[in-house]
């Protein structure tokens, strides 16, 4: 008998199972893949998610796997920079094969139990409650485990919420698709550029020696793009930033492109009697502003903190995961509402506005980029006496300075 069982090892399930284990709780792990193993991924970590990873004591580790330090984010040619919040002055890409097995690794040193290739088929319920997993393995065929308290961290098509009925409650149709590779012989700083046309490249370095190389478009191009995958891929990269796209001719791809239509984006319900979910499998938004990690490490502590209190008998637990959900969609929501607003790739002229005086000024780069790392909200970002300071220290003329409640 086990006090949590988690559905899902990767970077919400692990976490969570390692400071739960942390804190004296018996914790069994299960997921359908074996480790080292890849999943589709930004590898972006935002400074929030590294501050969680150096507080958990796995920094360290993961810098000693080689991945590049990432000290400054180029978004035009005048804005450009890095944030330092919560103390983290450099932010990391890693490959997931790289984060995923050392967040596994964590769980296990911590004293959870992890069982790989394990996938999930059904859970036991008694009087209403969910009390455990049945599920396979290759090796062992059909088993059945029981806990106190089961998680599904396993993402956004997700056994456990399908299998207790968890209703979406906040669905914003996808907007874009992404294509992404990796490349050697590049030496390009860590760049998300935006071009006239709706459409973005992202680049930053990952582990050993490489390059991640991404593009976004609208859905519309979907079809056109599959037709074509390199040179569409190419094109993108010419049209943002033709200096960019002369060097990418000549490096060397060298892995197959992973083009992907995104799911929407989502919160559903997220907590109920012996059950919880956490990381995509819960809450979902677009890739483009790069928070998938940083908000599963992020809200798998929060998680674990509410389980724990309930667990230890400080609060009734239904209580305590309530408040994990109420607070997981409070912190969320404006990351939420901003990423769904980029995403539509249509910047309002509000928007191009504030861009334009972030850029001209110290005071508004340090803003743009703390506002894009977490570490200021767009309701302050975009509070009228901010922006009015900030046009001030831009120079810019009365008639181009835009506010929320004007059109123009």
């Amino acid at each position: 008998m086990y006090d949590v069982i988690v559905v899902g090892a990767r970077c919400a399930g692990s976490p969570l199972a390692m400071l739960l284990a942390r804190r004296g709780h018996r914790v069994l792990v299960v997921d359908r893949n074996a480790f080292p193993s890849d999943t589709l991924s930004t590898h972006y970590i935002q400074q929030l998610g590294i501050a969680r990873l150096r507080d958990w004591g796995l920094l360290d580790k993961l810098v000693a796997t080689g991945v590049p330090p990432l000290r400054r984010l180029n978004f035009s040619p005048t804005l450009r920079g890095f944030a330092e919040i919560e103390g983290v002055t450099e932010t990391y890409a890693p490959r997931r094969t790289v984060l995923d097995e050392l967040l596994v690794d964590a769980a296990r040193a911590a004293g959870a139990e992890v069982i790989e290739r394990f996938t999930v088929t059904d859970l036991i319920w008694d009087d209403g409650r969910v009390v455990g997993v049945r599920g396979s393995s290759g090796d062992t065929g059909e088993q059945q485990f029981r806990a106190s308290f089961v998680v599904g961290a396993d993402g956004r098509n997700s056994t456990v919420a399908e299998l207790v009925g968890a209703e979406y409650h906040r669905v914003v149709p996808a907007s874009t698709f992404c294509s992404y590779t990796y490349y050697d012989g590049l030496d390009w700083e860590p760049q998300i550029r935006a071009g006239s046309e709706p459409q973005a490249f992202g680049s930053w370095p990952t582990n050993d020696g490489r390059h991640m190389v991404s593009v976004v478009r609208l859905l519309d191009r979907y079809p056109e793009f599959r037709a074509d995958v390199a040179g569409n891929f190419q094109q993108v990269i010419d049209q943002v930033l033709p200096e960019y796209g002369a060097q990418l001719r000549d490096a060397e791809r060298a892995e197959p492109f992973r083009t992907l239509r995104y799911p929407d984006n989502y919160y559903r319900r997220s907590a109920g009697p012996g059950w919880a979910l956490v990381g995509d499998a819960g809450y979902h938004i677009d890739p483009l502003t790069g928070w998938g990690i940083s908000d599963a490490l992020v809200y798998s502590e929060l998680l674990a903190d509410r389980l724990h209190a309930g667990l230890s008998g400080a609060q009734p637990i239904d209580k305590a995961l309530r408040e994990y959900e109420r607070l997981r969609d409070e912190r969320t929501t404006d990351t939420f509402q901003r990423t769904c607003t980029l995403a539509q790739m249509k910047p309002a002229p509000l928007q191009s506005a504030v861009v334009k005086a972030a850029s001209r000024s110290e005071l508004g780069r340090n803003q743009y980029l703390t506002l894009s790392g977490g570490g200021m909200k767009s309701t302050e970002f975009f509070a009228r006496d901010n922006l009015q300071a900030l046009y001030e220290a831009a120079g810019m003329p009365a008639a181009d300075r835009l506010f929320p409640t004007e059109s123009r």
